[in-house]
């Protein structure tokens, strides 16, 4: 018979959610590098926004594919591994942007930081479902979400300060954000070797021990409509979020003429929203399912009011300052952060752990690919002289569309039954 956690087992999970929150917040401070010192890079090198759009993509390509084969790692070497070699490859592959000299170099640097951060959800995802029990698991996903907005919030004082000052060994000011921010992640793999540990068995959960070689395939996960259903929706959500992840900078930049003080002192703002809706959407769940309702309704609930707020985003063209610009954009970035949470948390209710890498990375391929399209589309609106307004009046549809999606190819969330066929 299992042995009850300790306290101090109880405890530890929780230092776990943060250390695993701190990769997600190197991983977006990584991500965001591009996008805020886009500016001082096109003095060397020139990047229209179609060109902008193709290098947002080429890290979204690899992402989206590394979302899979990072999960299929994970699954064959464990997460403590599996964690060090893609949090050591994406740290490298950040730092090598600092040694481009164009446009190509650029895109291969952006196409192997990708490839490399595309295993870092999959393993949050792991080591939820491997230290949480499901009523703790949305509010364990929501602390680690968090670090996407630590990530990002720091990002635009700290490439400021780095742009402003980092002329040394007569390198332009932008390589050195990338060497910088890139060496952050090779510190943090040293912590994380010497502090995670699998959990022994006390922390397997009743009903959710399946092993490994008892889990559904890759093919009997794509047979599912639930699974098609939730890429679907990570599709169209993600396509807004990598939109706005990727373009507020530049936006603000071009439209409301920002400059490195304002990023340093307002452009965080939005970003700092993303972690009071990740912590909000996990906490409203656990706390529904606390109360007694079902998975179904407390992760659709709080799914629900999450995307409320998303189609404000129409209202950012007619804003007449930039506070209001800002304001705006912090409800949509809640809004987004609290459902990616949602999102992330339902492939621990719907299938065994065992098969968790796999559906995690199908789920994060399909955001990926979202953003490509996306991107994509706005790059080209905004060269052929279109302007914002249609891409923000797009882009703030989307979550209403995933969540709808989400209703009907998942009526009722509860673990999957993979020992039938299924006949569509």
């Amino acid at each position: 018979m299992d042995r009850a956690p300790t306290s101090d087992a109880l405890r530890g999970r929780w230092a776990i959610a943060l250390l695993v929150a701190g990769a997600i917040a190197i991983s977006y401070l990584d991500r965001q590098t591009l996008p805020w010192a886009i500016k001082h890079i096109e003095a060397d090198i020139p990047i229209s926004n179609q060109i902008k759009a193709a290098l947002d993509s080429a890290f979204l390509a690899t992402y989206g594919l590394m979302y899979l084969g990072g999960g299929w790692l994970l699954d064959r070497i464990g997460t403590r591994r599996g964690f060090i070699v893609i949090m050591v490859f994406w740290s490298l592959a950040c730092a090598s942007h600092g040694l481009a000299g164009s446009v190509l170099a650029l895109a291969a640097s952006r196409l192997l930081l990708g490839f490399g951060e595309g295993g870092g959800f999959p393993a949050a995802t792991r080591v939820v479902a491997e230290w949480f029990p499901a009523r703790d698991r949305a509010t364990a996903m929501g602390l680690i979400n968090v670090g996407t907005a630590v990530g990002a919030v720091i990002a635009p004082p700290l490439i400021a300060l780095i742009l402003a000052h980092g002329d040394w060994m007569g390198l332009s000011s932008w390589r050195w954000v990338f060497f910088i921010t890139g060496a952050i992640g090779i510190v943090w793999v040293a912590g994380w070797w010497w502090s995670y540990r699998a959990p022994d068995a006390s922390f397997q959960h009743a009903g959710e021990a399946a092993p490994a070689e008892d889990a559904p395939s890759l093919r009997a996960l794509l047979a599912r409509r639930e699974v098609a259903g939730l890429m679907g929706a990570k599709f169209l959500g993600d396509a807004a979020w990598y939109f706005y992840l990727f373009w507020l900078p530049k936006y603000l930049f071009e439209a409301h003429a920002f400059d490195l003080k304002q990023a340093a002192t307002i452009g965080w703002i939005p970003y700092a929203a993303c972690g009071v809706g990740s912590l909000a959407g996990g906490y409203l769940s656990s706390r529904l399912l606390g109360r007694g309702l079902s998975a179904n309704a407390a992760r659709k609930i709080a799914m629900g009011l999450s995307v409320a707020v998303m189609p404000l985003i129409m209202l950012v063209p007619s804003a007449t300052s930039v506070g209001m610009v800002i304001f705006i954009f912090s409800l949509a970035f809640a809004g987004q952060q609290s459902w990616a949470t949602l999102v992330m948390t339902l492939p621990t209710d719907l299938v065994p752990r065992g098969a968790l890498g796999k559906f995690a990375g199908l789920v994060g391929l399909g955001g990926a690919f979202g953003g490509i399209a996306m991107g994509q589309a706005a790059g080209w609106m905004l060269d052929a002289g279109l302007g914002y307004t249609p891409v923000l009046t797009l882009a703030a549809s989307l979550h209403v569309i995933a969540f709808a999606l989400v209703c009907i190819t998942i009526p009722r969330i509860a673990p999957l039954d993979f020992s039938r066929k299924v006949s569509r």
